[in-house]
């Protein structure tokens, strides 16, 4: 006599047992994918953030442990969100070149980020400002108006850092640069009021500069 009891139950049970070993055996493999990734640490062997506007911006580094074919961006803090200005691929050793050329003045915060590839997991790394500067006329004050008001509240003392300026928004922070020296004041002042002249440096700002009197000087604004 043949058995009442259907043998179609017990197939479809083997069969979904043999899905789930199957599923759980490639879920298995992608964690160990996953595992076996590493956490690269971003080199930087050259950095080039203080140009002229027009001029190119490099920043050249390696991946460590090496590894080829690795997407790599420079991206600079726009105020909002950290935006994309220039992309490569590590070669073989890790190594990577990133450029940007900007047109107009500014400095902002970069760092250089990688994506995830095959082996790699995202990592990022600060890198410091970009300063993209122009050619501005200045002069620098102090001596006899020490305890004067300022336009931007408080009064000039010496040892205060900062500058005057006719238009800037007060508290604006300006990178200045000269002969190689480099700082980033904020507008405290207005003026100055001399035809032909954008910036007034207080006398610690000039003295950190090493600027003398008045003249052409870097701006970031």
């Amino acid at each position: 006599m043949r058995s009442s009891i259907s043998t179609r139950p017990l197939v479809a049970g083997a069969l979904g047992l043999a899905g789930l070993a199957a599923g759980a055996s490639v879920a298995l493999g992608q964690g160990e994918i996953a595992n076996s990734a590493q956490q690269p640490s971003i080199k930087v062997a050259k950095r080039k953030l203080d140009v002229r506007a027009g001029r190119h911006a490099v920043v050249t580094g390696r991946l460590e442990p090496g590894a080829g074919d690795v997407p790599v961006a420079l991206q600079m803090w726009n105020g909002r969100r950290w935006a994309t200005i220039d992309r490569d691929r590590t070669a073989a050793a890790g190594a990577y070149v990133l450029r940007d050329r900007r047109r107009s003045t500014g400095s902002r915060s970069v760092r250089v980020r990688n994506a995830a590839a095959p082996g790699v997991l995202p990592a990022k790394r600060r890198v410091g400002r970009l300063n993209v500067y122009r050619v501005a006329n200045a002069s620098w004050y102090g001596p006899g108006l020490y305890g004067n008001h300022l336009g931007c509240g408080g009064r000039l003392a010496p040892g205060r850092l900062g500058v005057a300026h006719k238009t800037l928004p007060c508290g604006t922070k300006v990178t200045f640069k000269h002969r190689g020296r480099k700082v980033r004041v904020p507008v405290i002042d207005r003026g100055p009021f001399v035809a032909g002249r954008e910036y007034d440096l207080t006398e610690a700002t000039a003295r950190r500069l090493g600027f003398e009197g008045h003249g052409a000087i870097l701006t970031t604004r």
